[in-house]
């Protein structure tokens, strides 16, 4: 493991191979799984301030979820989320050419606001875990992922290198280098 300020980084995301392909997978993410994305709370203030310019982007279900019961929602661990409908599909899942794509971003790449989605769906796969004294950063294996794995081996794309940007997002340009070189140093 790999230890970086107060992070706790999993040898996996150095090691595993990982390139993600929209084309390939049609965005399964956004749309498998028995929760919705994870949500820090500041991101539930951001998002329903957000939510008239977001708004337009939604599809009919989402739309009528988020005015009857809102945009977060508890997991199963007691952790802020997105809401789902029928139990699977987040509620700014929308589809483009039968891919799974995300209201939010569709929001941030139409210059409407400078939010570009929750920071989890961002760094997906890897799951951050905050605890008291430390945060633990995780690789999140997950069979809807596999066609990233083998264009990720073909390529020869490691997961730190493929999540850079939202690596920098959230912990910072000076952590991220900090990462750069402990890996190249071992």
């Amino acid at each position: 493991m790999l230890v970086i300020e107060n992070c706790i980084v999993s040898e996996d995301i150095k090691e595993v191979k990982f390139c993600c392909n929209l084309q390939k997978c049609k965005g399964a993410c956004c749309v498998e799984g028995d929760a919705g994305a994870p949500l820090e709370k500041s991101e539930v203030k951001l998002l329903k301030k957000l939510m008239p310019k977001i708004k337009p982007f939604l599809n009919e279900k989402g739309l009528k979820e988020i005015e009857k019961h809102g945009i977060s929602d508890i997991d199963v661990t007691g952790q802020l989320c997105t809401r789902i409908i029928n139990g699977k599909d987040c509620i700014f899942l929308i589809y483009e050419d039968d891919i799974a794509k995300c209201a939010i971003e569709k929001a941030f790449e139409k210059g409407k606001i400078d939010f570009q989605k929750p920071i989890s769906c961002h760094l997906y796969p890897i799951r951050v875990q905050d605890y008291s004294e430390f945060i633990a950063l995780n690789y999140h294996s997950w069979d809807v992922c596999k066609c990233a794995l083998e264009e990720g081996k073909e390529k020869n794309i490691p997961l730190y290198v493929m999540l850079k940007e939202p690596l920098i997002r959230r912990f910072g340009d000076k952590w991220y280098r900090e990462l750069i070189m402990q890996i190249e140093g071992e």
